[in-house]
């Protein structure tokens, strides 16, 4: 076993007081031993009865009397059948039992706010809006799509749809119309809710020539509703103030668990992004199992998640209403109009779950930002997600937070809206690692050969369903693009597309994605063990490496850095990033060349585009590589092919470190 000591421990005051002691005490008697004070048994009860552990979650959380039977009526991937006969609905549960003038939800923006909406109030607009939505014509199994930044209006709309059975869908206004028009109008929606503008890094966008466009591209719409003080300047539009003002009934209709919820959309970088549908039941049973056991989220506490609409994580945050906590609704850049932002909004909100990305953290190091100054007392737990968390920025933002905030680095996807690896109030933090698989996930480490492995890097798979996989993909009638996803390479397995090491005392070290595998000499590697070494240099603001096979056996594996102000990429600085490779990960990771660049592209989620990249750089066609609407910054989309177009024109291949090369190539 590892003698590494952790860099966070649970006290055991703690470990005693969380919510999920509290559920191990409820499911030791079902699992027939005791389960308190174990996470790995616990897990690994979780996994071997499925039946016997969401059975468990679905009666400590009090959901709606279920028939007789078993959890997982028919164990199948894809395909699995869950709590036949069962009804319940999203909106119905959020509002169980709640009432009255204590906080629902916190909405601010860079200049206005905060403003707390109480239970009955948003219990009020979103049975308004319901009515409404009915009066339109909105049915069971309806669309209803959302245009909107990250405020309350996207919150009653989605509760409101939802509570009619209706499916939502909604893209943050971080998108063009193009883009929002790529994902919603695969729907063929019947109402489209719109807000005519948004706030950003001290900028207010004005999107009323988006929503015009957007409507004109979505011919199936009965109506359009205008959110914002523009809102008469979209002609024929319904007034959103007007339509959430009346005293109506709220009546969630009942609903079969696998009735669809919601779609949320791949990130489409590689082509038309794929509608992902969600059922009521598996979105409610597993964020209560995420929210209330992992993150330990109880009534009245404050989660702030800083996402757009368009991110899963916007899904997660309005999920803290099923557990009575208040999600905090920020529109704007968490580095404005300082760096330290979030965290002042953090400490003036006193938050119990703040939620951000590494890229921020390392934002705020190289920033100077003293965490220590704005720290909450009520923070108890730190959440990082969204891309790899690198360990020596772990190490730093631990050691500014001190022993009192846990920080948990998790991992998940889109796909499952939620985490298959992350952390637990009662489980021990090293940093540059995950703690452990959530519970419920049958995670597992595939090795070249099919077969479980530990200690070495493998395939992240799941064995066995989990209750909020897909229902199915949209526009997928006969399920080939949905078992292509996940299924292709290990039938009746799911396989994320990530590379993973299980250490032995039952951590996971993420190394990236198995897509863009680095595979030097046969040799293969992750990108992730490169950008921790690099991007803690001072003089790196970022950096992106790929490996692209060439004809003839060839590799070549450039990395492509962007530098803070001021600072250019010479012999002394190459040879500082190599030698920093070198120590960090290994002689093996050192790049063929190193090449300045005008930018690294993302998703508008914020993750690399190491796939697309590496397909430019072979020369594949832009218009099938990439949708430019779907790229933070399209236009280096153009630099990157140029860039693979002068390495193929060179006479071989790089063979070893080669010259630093510009932005201009």
């Amino acid at each position: 076993m590892s003698t590494r000591r952790p860099d966070w421990t649970p006290t055991p005051q703690a470990v005693e007081n969380s919510r999920i002691t509290d559920f191990a005490r409820f499911a030791s008697p079902r699992a027939g031993r005791d389960l308190v004070g174990d996470y790995h048994a616990l897990w690994a009860w979780s996994v071997d009865d499925v039946n016997g552990f969401w059975a468990a979650v679905w009666d400590y959380f009090r959901l709606p009397e279920r028939p007789a039977g078993p959890a997982l009526a028919a164990e199948a991937l894809p395909g699995g059948v869950w709590f036949p006969g069962s009804t319940l609905n999203y909106t119905a549960e959020v509002f169980r039992d709640r009432t009255g003038t204590d906080t629902a939800v916190i909405t601010v923006t860079e200049d206005t706010g905060p403003v707390a909406i109480t239970w009955h109030e948003l219990r009020r607009q979103v049975a308004s809006l319901a009515q409404a939505l009915t009066e339109l014509g909105v049915r069971m199994g309806d669309r209803v799509v959302g245009y909107l930044p990250n405020g309350v209006q996207a919150v009653v709309a989605f509760l409101a749809t939802a509570g009619l059975g209706a499916t939502w869908a909604v893209c943050g206004q971080d998108y063009t119309a193009a883009a929002a028009e790529a994902r919603l109008a695969q729907l063929r929606p019947t109402v489209l809710i719109a807000a005519t503008g948004s706030l950003h890094g001290g900028k207010h966008i004005d999107r009323r020539a988006d929503v015009q466009a957007l409507r004109d591209a979505l011919p199936t719409l009965t109506a359009t509703i205008a959110v914002g003080d523009a809102a008469g300047a979209v002609p024929g539009a319904l007034s959103w103030s007007a339509l959430t003002q009346r005293d109506a009934e709220l009546a969630p209709v009942p609903v079969p668990f696998d009735h669809p919820l919601w779609v949320v959309f791949s990130s489409g970088t590689t082509g038309r992004p794929k509608g992902i549908v969600h059922g009521h039941g598996g979105v409610v049973l597993e964020q209560l199992k995420n929210l209330g056991l992992h993150l330990g989220l109880r009534s009245g506490d404050r989660l702030l998640w800083h996402t757009t609409p368009s991110w899963m994580m916007w899904n997660v945050l309005v999920a803290g209403l099923l557990l009575g906590a208040t999600p905090v609704c920020y529109e704007g850049s968490p580095a404005y109009p300082g760096t330290d932002a979030l965290w002042r909004l953090a400490a003036r909100l006193e938050v119990n779950v703040l939620g951000t990305s590494p890229g921020y953290l390392a934002a705020c190091r190289k920033a100077g930002v003293r965490l220590a100054d704005h720290h909450p007392a009520s923070l108890e737990r730190l959440g990082v997600t969204g891309s790899a968390f690198p360990a020596d920025l772990q190490h730093w933002v631990a050691g500014e937070l001190g022993s009192r905030t846990q920080v948990v680095c998790t991992s998940g996807g889109t796909d499952v809206v939620t985490a298959f690896l992350g952390a637990a109030p009662t489980t021990p933090v090293w940093a540059g690692e995950l703690s452990a698989p959530c519970l419920g996930v049958a995670v597992e480490a595939f090795g070249p050969d099919g077969r479980p492995v530990r200690g070495e890097v493998g395939e992240l798979v799941v064995l066995r369903p989990m209750p909020s996989m897909p229902l199915y993909f949209w526009d997928d009638p006969d399920g080939s693009r949905y078992r292509g996803a996940y299924f292709d390479v290990y039938p009746g397995i799911w396989r994320h597309g990530d590379w993973i090491t299980i250490t032995d005392h039952g951590s996971v070290i993420l190394h990236g994605r198995s897509d863009a595998t680095l595979n030097r000499h046969g040799i293969r590697m992750g990108s992730s063990d490169i950008y921790g070494p690099v991007e803690q240099l001072e003089e790196i603001a970022e950096a992106l490496v790929v490996g692209v096979e060439q004809d003839g056996g060839g590799y070549w594996m450039p990395l492509f850095v962007t530098t803070t102000e001021g600072i250019d990429v010479d012999d002394v600085l190459s040879e500082k990033i190599r030698d920093a490779i070198r120590h960090g990960a290994s002689p093996r990771h050192v790049p063929d060349e190193i090449i300045q660049a005008p930018g690294i592209p993302h998703t508008r989620t914020g993750k690399k585009l190491e796939v697309p990249v590496k397909r430019l750089l072979r020369g594949e066609a832009r218009r099938s590589v990439v949708d430019p609407g779907s790229v933070d910054r399209p236009e280096l989309i153009d630099w990157y092919a140029h860039i693979g177009a002068a390495h193929r024109r060179r006479d071989g291949t790089a063979a070893g470190p080669a010259a630093s090369r510009s932005p201009n190539g």
